[in-house]
Parts: C-alpha cells; structure tokens; sequence
C-alpha cells in the first residue's frame, strides 16, 4: 500500500464490470505519495512520499486511467542528485557527499528549505486547478495533462508561511483559507480570502487577501491545523493542542530531527474554537473551550436556531500523526496491529456552539457553562455503537456543493480496522444509522460525492472510491457505488498498481 511505483502517463482503458452510469462526465483527479525511495535512501514517514496525481476519465460508461509523477522542484532535485535532497515531513536530507568537509558542515546551519512536494490534494482558486500541501508553494494544474503550468508561491500574495490543503469555497466561488505567518512578536493564524474570478487571463492568487491574524497563545509554539470549518456566515479556527515547535523545527538541519520531531501532543490543553465573521473579519468576543481533542478533518458546519453546528471527525489523543512512518505501513500480520492497536480511534462528533450569549444567559444551559463569556462545550457522538466494530471514521465527505454551510443529512467516509481505510461508510445523521460497503482484503480510499444531473434528494449521486489490494495480481479499482442505496453499480479495473492517496476532487466536463 506504500510501494513505490511507476507513473503512466499514457492513458490505458480500464476493464469494466457492472456498469458506470452514463451520465458521469468528467475526470476523478486523486493525489497522494507515490515514491518512497530516491536512489539508495527512503523517506521515513507516509506524509513524505513524492506525489503522484491520477486521473481517471469517464465518459459514456467506459473509464481510461493515467497518473503522473509532479514534476515539483523537490521532485527533479531528488532525481538528479540521486538521493533524498530535500526535507519532507518526516525526513531530513543529510549534507551532500560530494561536499568537503566544511561545506557539510555549514550546510547543517542552513533553515530548511520548504518542500514543493504537494502530495495532498486538488483544490480550486478562481476556476483553476491546483495541487497543495501545507507549505507556501502549489503547482497549479491541467486536470487534462496532469502536468504542472505553474509554482505559485502563497508568501508573493500575501504574509504567510504556508496554507492548508483544505479550502473552502462558496456558491460564488470566493475561496477561504487559513496559513501561519511567523513575526518578531510570535506566530499567528490568518484567515485568507482568495477572490470568486480573474480579472486578468493568467491570474493565480491576486486579490488574495487576510481576513484576519489571530496571535498564537504561545509566541513559539503554535497549534497544527490540518484544515478548518466553515458555516454561511464565519470561518471556524479549532486551535488543537498538537504544537509545533517552531525552534526545533528551524534548528532540525542542525539536530538531525525532522519537522516531525517538532511536534508534540499536549493533553492537559484545552481545545479552542475561534470564531471568525466572514463580513467583518472580527474575531467574536466569546470563548469556545472543548477538552483536549485532535482533528484533521471537519465534515459540515451550519447555523440553526442561533447556534452555529459543527461537525468533525476527532479523536481524543493527538500522537497518531507519527504512526504513520513507512516501515509502520509497511509491517503485516502481528506486527500490523499492534501498530494499529497503538492508535486513538477517531469519530464523527458534533459541537453546538451558542451565538447569541452575554453575561446575563443563565448557566448550564444547552451545552453552555458560562463565565465572563466563556463557553466550555461537550460533543454529541454522530454515530450508534455499530460505527466501534468498524474502528470510526475518516475521510469525510458530503454533498459539498448543494449542502456545505446548510443543514443536511448525510455524509460518507472510510472505517479504520486497520492503518488505511477498509470500508466505505454512509452516515445517516437523521437516524444515526449506518450503510457499509466492504470486501475483505480490499482497501477503499476516500468517497467523493457526485451528485446526478437530475437530482432532487441530497443522496441523489454516486460515490466514486479508488479501491487497492496489497496482492499485486489483483488489480486497482475504480468503485462506483449508488449513494442512496450504498449498492455497487460498477468498477473500471486498471492492470496497473496505485498506492493508497490522500485526497481527490471530480471535475466535471461537459
């Protein structure tokens, strides 16, 4: 599931059985590592491998697959040099060989130069296609080629040290979303607000602008945030207590330590929620404390009734980002689980945060325990017992377009029995009931809703999963399933092996 394969840049036919659905017009577009070894040297953590972008186009029920490696700098310098030449995640480049002694030696002093290496996901700015990471740089892409056009450097834009792969975007197109910047006075979170449209043929971020910088509580050690949530009216920061050391980090070259090292998980810190209005770019005066929880994605979020909803897959311990090493992924049978046993499970929970507050609301009321505007909030599970036997949630995913910020009732994702995904998971909000697509031994990556021309029900659509097997006579799979019933219409087999991606986008073609 993390073996380094060849890209295909040639599209190939893929074998169906079953049938996908006429009306499925477009190219399902997934990102995530592909390369773990350059040379004789192997990247040491899943985050780390070099990305490889996958296309899968379908039109009148026949499906072609390609993919290609991203031709990033980080990319090309590790190809020339033969070795590992730029830090990743979780992986530090050692001094060139063929540098004297000295020159090795002052190479240690050097900060880290920030990894282009955007294996995470495709996400649109103004109609475009991009692939991010978390650093300052994106490549901008043709969903056609899959080849880069452009680097755009976020940091040329505007003041950050970086953005999420995660955005969000309204009806209109306007694009929200959130970066670090790092100042004599400390780190801050900023809310980034990326324009609806181009005014100029060829535009990338112009007109990209901060919304609003919230100061980190501690000057060095800020929260990681892996994405965010967004309703109708604000932008919702969740400040979780993972940290990053920002002198570890900067100091890794020197240390040997990766920026990996410079994370920890700091239980007896509270989770704070920050509300952002969209509008104004004002920071709401309440405070929004939870206990300590870690979230790497956000499902919906909403306002109702004068309080603002969010759901979010979490966990209630922040370590498991360091699991994820390469020779973790790479144990079986014993060995596999004992590393999964080592895992805080994660699940979809609910927070119902009130909007309309002050110092007259009387105590202990809707989730509310009040002083000096100070909410402490608890979580409703969004789920039965049944979601335990599957190991919780991940991967979420909804009818973005129709529902995202509004009221809805379902939402999709994968169950963890194991390090990856090993079912797909429709949740049922309304009943808290659940639907479940598995087969044993196979491994669906995260569903992607596309909703069906004529569609009058927020389920009316498929759910498109790319499904791998760590048996390599068996083929890869393009899964189509019926979002309302959770059936299986269809697969595209492709003879070719993938490794397990991160995220993906559909994008539609008419």
């Amino acid at each position: 599931m993390v073996s380094s394969v060849e890209e295909t840049p040639e599209p190939i036919s893929c074998f169906i059985t079953g049938t996908i659905p006429d009306w499925i017009k477009g190219n399902f577009l997934r990102n995530g590592p592909g390369k773990f070894e350059i040379g004789n040297q192997r990247f040491n953590h899943w985050f780390d491998g070099m990305a490889l972008l996958h296309q899968f186009k379908i039109s009148n029920g026949q499906v072609t697959y390609k993919s290609r490696f991203l031709s990033s700098d980080s990319y090309q310098s590790n190809q020339e040099h033969n070795r590992i030449a730029v830090s990743e995640f979780g992986t530090v480049t050692m001094p060139d060989p063929c540098k004297n002694f000295f020159q090795r030696f002052l190479s240690r002093f050097e900060l880290p130069k920030l990894s282009d290496n955007a294996n995470v996901s495709f996400v649109t700015y103004k109609g475009d296609y991009y692939v991010s990471t978390e650093t300052n740089i994106m490549h901008k892409l043709d969903p056609e080629t899959l080849q880069s056009t452009e680097k755009v450097d976020w940091s040329k834009f505007i003041a950050v040290n970086g953005a999420t792969a995660h955005p969000h975007t309204e009806p209109d197109g306007t694009t929200y979303n959130m970066g670090n910047s790092y100042t004599p006075k400390g780190a801050y979170y900023n809310i980034i607000r990326v324009p609806a449209s181009k005014q100029a043929e060829g535009e990338t971020l112009e007109g990209a602008s901060v919304l609003c910088a919230i100061r980190s509580s501690e000057k060095t050690k800020p929260s990681y945030y892996h994405s965010f949530a967004m309703s109708e009216n604000y932008v919702v920061f969740i400040e979780q207590p993972i940290k990053m050391d920002l002198l570890k980090i900067a100091t890794g070259k020197l240390t040997g330590k990766s920026i990996s090292d410079g994370f920890s998980w700091e239980p007896k810190s509270n989770t704070v929620f920050h509300l952002i209005h969209k509008d104004t770019g004002k920071v709401s005066p309440i405070k929004y404390f939870a206990k300590a929880l870690s979230t790497f994605h956000q499902i919906n979020a909403f306002e109702e009734g004068g309080f603002l909803i969010i759901d979010m897959c979490a966990s209630d311990d922040g370590r498991a980002i360091t699991n994820y090493k390469v020779q973790n992924l790479r144990k079986s049978g014993e060995a596999l689980d004992e590393v999964y046993n080592t895992l805080c499970r994660v699940f979809p929970r609910r927070f119902v945060l009130p909007l309309n507050i002050d110092s007259q609301t009387p105590f202990n009321q809707n989730l509310v325990h009040l002083a000096n505007i100070t909410v402490f909030c608890t979580h409703e599970d969004l789920h039965g017992e049944e979601l335990h036997h599957y190991g919780g949630l991940e991967f979420p995913q909804i009818n973005y377009g129709k529902y995202n910020t509004r009221p809805y009732r379902y939402f999709y994702g994968c169950g963890f029995r194991h390090l990856v995904g090993d079912t797909l998971i429709k949740m049922d909000l309304h009943r808290k009931s659940m639907k479940v697509w598995e087969h044993a031994g196979l491994y669906p990556s995260e569903p992607i809703f596309v909703p069906s021309p004529d569609a009058t029900e927020e389920d009316d659509g498929v759910i498109l999963s790319v499904v791998i097997t760590p048996n390599k006579d068996k083929s890869t799979f393009l899964l189509v399933l019926d979002a309302k019933s959770f059936e299986e219409l269809g697969r595209a087999a492709v003879s070719v092996n993938i490794p397990y991606g991160f995220h993906g986008a559909f994008s539609a073609t008419t």
